[in-house]
């Protein structure tokens, strides 16, 4: 996966990086066909805000979240992502079974 994390007027630490980095790893886990994820993380006033952008073979995801604490804010949009992905990887998976469907149609 390409992850681009940018800030937009803070200055991005390495405790954040890494913070996404591991919260983002929660959503491939559960859908590796993720191609590139852009996040962007924006501070104004007391409102900081996390805004994710994933790129999946097959569609694009998007999320955000405002809160007063930026971490709280990368937690929900993490939520956020991951219930996507997991309707989103839902959707694709076939669910019929292939053993009664034969023995239905008799060919055996």
């Amino acid at each position: 996966m390409n992850l681009n994390i940018s800030g937009h007027h803070m200055d991005l630490t390495d405790a954040l990086r890494d913070y996404v980095n591991a919260k983002l790893a929660r959503v491939e886990r559960h859908f590796d066909h993720v191609i590139e994820a852009e996040v962007v993380l924006e501070v104004e006033k007391e409102r900081h805000k996390a805004e994710a952008t994933l790129k999946l073979s097959g569609t694009t995801l998007h999320a955000e979240a405002t809160e007063t604490d930026m971490y709280a804010a990368i937690d929900l949009m993490a939520d956020k992502l991951d219930r996507q992905t997991r309707k989103f990887k839902e959707k694709i998976t076939d669910h019929h079974n292939r053993e009664a469907q034969r023995l239905q149609t008799g060919a055996v």
